[in-house]
């Protein structure tokens, strides 16, 4: 039977999630954020796509737009005002050095001492094979988080480096280790998601109730988190 789940650490007081597309957070980790704000705590979003592949009858130019205002959307529900966007191509983001310096750049701006960020590893715990802007994201994610307190790495970058990242939290893990109690945020972490209505309705007829398979998420959660409604993440210190 697999062990219980321990508590997120709240000992932090600012927040920058990184992700590859617009709805990644609201599918596994926006009722947490919303629960983070509601405490006084700052998060900040940075999306690597614009999610432009994202809906197979919109072109490309069109789904950025309008998956961006939908993330801007989906964002404020939770309490989230700051968004950004890298542009790196939905659908074949790449692993490698312009992706950690960008995400450098961005946790040397910020100074979280915790990152979100979504499943990194090659399956979901379904075991279906996970995408990989998934996990060449997360992979850069992990990686950046220490190349933002070298000052010998990116040099050029600017501000001064930072090295004040003490945890990083991953949403959507195949392993999760820890979870945050949103029983109080579950309708926040719903109407985060349906904020991407464009998204949704792109998906089909499977997608019209979002308020079901959150639910059933946070519920199995809580059944290693004394049946508590939450979400699970993995987390690795620094």
């Amino acid at each position: 039977m697999p062990e219980d789940l321990l508590a997120l650490p709240t000992d932090w007081s600012r927040a920058l999630a990184v992700v590859a597309h617009p709805d990644d957070l609201e599918f596994g980790a926006a009722g947490a954020v919303a629960a983070w704000t509601a405490a006084g705590k700052t998060v900040a979003y940075l999306l690597v796509t614009r999610g432009e592949a994202g809906i197979d009858a919109m072109a490309p130019a069109e789904a950025a737009a309008v998956r961006e205002a939908e993330q801007r959307d989906s964002a404020a529900v939770v309490g989230v005002t700051d968004v950004e966007f890298l542009d790196h191509p939905d659908g074949t983001v790449e692993y490698g050095v312009p992706l950690r310096r960008d995400i450098t750049a961005a946790i040397r701006r910020h100074r979280p001492e915790l990152i979100v960020t979504f499943n990194h590893h090659d399956r979901w715990a379904s075991g279906k094979l996970n995408s990989p802007d998934h996990r060449h994201t997360g992979q850069a994610v992990l990686d950046a988080a220490g190349d933002a307190g070298n000052r010998w790495v990116f040099p050029d970058l600017g501000p001064e480096p930072w090295g004040g990242v003490r945890y990083v939290a991953v949403a959507g893990s195949p392993v999760p280790s820890h979870a945050v109690d949103i029983t109080g945020t579950m309708d926040l972490a719903v109407a985060s998601l349906q904020a991407h209505r464009a998204y949704l309705e792109g998906l089909g007829p499977t997608m019209s109730d979002v308020r079901g398979p959150l639910t059933a998420m946070a519920e199995a959660n809580g059944a290693r988190f004394g049946g508590r409604l939450s979400l699970a993440f993995e987390l690795l210190s620094r």
